[in-house]
């Protein structure tokens, strides 16, 4: 929470950095990248913060869990920040020995905090949580970000003309263009070529994604009575895990072929249909599922006992 709390302030910092600062770096200006990192870890921790109070069991253990996510990520921010204060790269940096040095050690920090969200991922799915829609939100957000989060050890890899030790830049997050070409409003994804920051964000921000459904199940419950029953609203969260993983995987596929994400060909297309057909026909299903309902009685006699009630 205290994280949070300063990535709120570091993002407010980034803003202002982006109205009165006009240096461009790699095809973007320089403050955005900050103020994308901290607005992402704001949700990301608060996420976090908030499964962890959930925990039964195990809340030592995710204490500290969680205090190392913070401390790698404070220590990746700073990276980040005093490279843009130096007008310098903080990813895929080669350029000079204390630019690679920070590379590498912002590559430490983000394996460190990769586990340190597979420890909370291990207890979120053995813990015990009343609310079973609820509980699976949350165990399969965080898979999904623990594999939206995996997509970045892809962008080090030395991308075509690169070679380490020789190369002052290794590792890009654009496919089949070079990074800092044409891209889209706000979210500065390549419209060239593919780019593995569209998978980085659709896995990493299920983490608050799948929970907002609950929430919102929960809210519509008043309204549409079907929605009070805790099995359909399982079936809804399992059925919207599974959709958001396919849809997950398909734009994983696409970035890795090198194809925009507006650009999409007949293949993907085709792949897009079949999730969105799966997912309205599965929704359908779930709401028209017959629950067993309690059994009406006639008269005292008729009443059902506790224990008969029992499913």
């Amino acid at each position: 929470m205290l994280f949070a709390a300063a990535m709120a302030l570091m993002a407010l910092i980034s803003a202002v950095g982006l109205a009165v600062d006009d240096r461009v770096l790699v095809g973007a200006p320089i403050w955005f990248k900050p103020f994308k990192f901290s607005v992402s870890f704001v949700a990301y921790c608060l996420s976090l913060a908030w499964m962890l109070s959930l925990l039964p069991s195990g809340r030592r253990v995710g204490w500290w869990a969680g205090t190392v996510v913070a401390l790698t990520s404070l220590i990746e921010m700073v990276i980040i920040t005093g490279q843009v204060v130096r007008g310098k790269r903080s990813h895929f940096n080669h350029e000079t020995p204390f630019d690679e040095a920070l590379f590498n050690a912002m590559a430490v920090t983000v394996v460190i905090l990769w586990l340190g969200t597979l420890v909370v991922a291990v207890l979120l799915l053995r813990a015990r949580i009343a609310d079973r829609a609820s509980a699976w939100a949350m165990r399969s957000g965080i898979v999904l970000a623990l594999a939206g989060a995996g997509v970045g050890f892809l962008m080090t890899q030395p991308a075509p003309g690169q070679r380490r030790g020789d190369s002052g830049v290794v590792g890009a997050h654009s496919v089949g263009v070079p990074d800092g070409g044409p891209s889209m409003p706000l979210t500065g994804w390549s419209t060239t070529g593919g780019d593995l920051r569209i998978p980085h964000f659709v896995g990493m921000h299920a983490l608050q994604l799948l929970p907002l459904l609950v929430m919102v199940l929960t809210a519509l419950g008043p309204r549409f009575t079907r929605l009070t029953d805790d099995r359909i609203r399982l079936r809804l969260v399992l059925l919207a895990s599974g959709t958001y993983a396919a849809a997950f995987a398909l734009v994983l596929w696409q970035a890795l072929r090198g194809q925009p994400l507006i650009h999409p060909d007949a293949a993907t297309l085709k792949v897009a249909g079949l999730i969105l057909s799966a997912g309205a026909l599965g929704t359908y299903a779930s709401l028209r599922a017959p629950t067993p309902s309690p059994v009406k009685a006639n008269g005292p006699e008729d009443a059902p006992t506790p224990k008969e009630l029992v499913p």
